[in-house]
């Protein structure tokens, strides 16, 4: 069989969460691993070879337009882009501000843009934004749209934008951009006859969580966990369970939403037991 012939999985950002949705939608289908490190993408292609997935490898960067059309002149050699899958991203513990809106914010934006140019008819997207956008208090309609249809090139000169100075705030605004671009490019994916959906995880554990909870703001992150309706962290899968969902048949209907999995951490924060963080955020 040619390689032409077969459809294709695009999964940027090979950590523990993307991985889990690319191995439920990836069986017969050539799978894309895209990381900004090559390293990562080499590592997850092996544990995908050895369970059966056909895979290749490249290394991107979302921040560069020239890197995004490298990846899909990559991915159509293989055959047609049936499945987009955005785990990237950088969080507020790992890069300064204009890094955070850089990839985040305007990465985000511009891989919904290229990837909305050829994905193909019954395709669909899944975009992994935070809970972190859902802490963000409400936004002027002015300010929404703006974020929702600003052209992409455009994005990090608006004014509420530049003047960001805190990191969690160029977090939480990048979050709630994903989200509200979603909705933004559903409309364009539904002409090609596509879907796009973005989740919004919680505390899911993963290598990085793992370092979290056990480091020096470990005791925090565990009471959160512990008064979260839920009781604890989720895990990749969970989340992998409903990205699979979303872009299988049964979720045709469904396209331009976002759906929060965190246990009910966020009801709590803004109503529950967790108030006090809005202290402390």
């Amino acid at each position: 069989m040619s390689k032409k012939e077969k459809d294709v999985v695009v999964l940027v950002g090979a950590g523990s969460i993307g991985q889990a949705i690319a191995r439920r939608v990836g069986a017969g289908r050539h799978v894309v691993l895209a990381d900004l490190h090559q390293e990562n993408a080499d590592a997850a292609a092996k544990v995908f070879v050895d369970a059966g997935f056909e895979v290749s490898t490249i290394s991107v960067d979302i921040s560069s337009r020239e890197s995004i059309l490298k990846l899909i002149g990559h991915a159509q050699e293989y055959g047609p882009i049936t499945n987009l899958i955005n785990a990237a991203g950088v969080s507020p513990s790992q890069a300064s501000v204009p890094v955070i809106l850089k990839v985040d914010l305007y990465g985000t934006a511009m891989l919904l843009e290229e990837f909305s140019k050829v994905i193909a008819d019954g395709g669909s997207g899944i975009i992994i934004s935070s809970q972190s956008g859902h802490r963000l208090g409400a936004l002027s309609e002015a300010e929404n749209m703006q974020l929702a249809t600003t052209p992409t090139e455009e994005l990090l000169e608006l004014p509420f934008i530049k003047d960001i100075t805190d990191t969690l705030k160029a977090y939480q605004y990048s979050k709630r951009c994903n989200v509200l671009r979603v909705m933004y490019e559903a409309t364009r994916w539904g002409k090609r006859g596509a879907t796009i959906n973005s989740i919004s995880p919680g505390v899911i554990i993963t290598p990085l969580a793992n370092d979290e909870l056990n480091g020096p703001r470990g005791e925090g992150y565990r009471k959160m966990l512990s008064l979260c309706p839920a009781g604890r962290a989720g895990t990749p899968d969970e989340v992998g369970e409903l990205a699979e969902f979303l872009m299988s048949k049964r979720g045709r209907f469904i396209t331009g939403a976002d759906y929060l999995i965190d246990g009910g951490t966020t009801a709590s924060y803004w109503y529950g037991d967790l108030q006090y963080l809005k202290e402390t955020h």
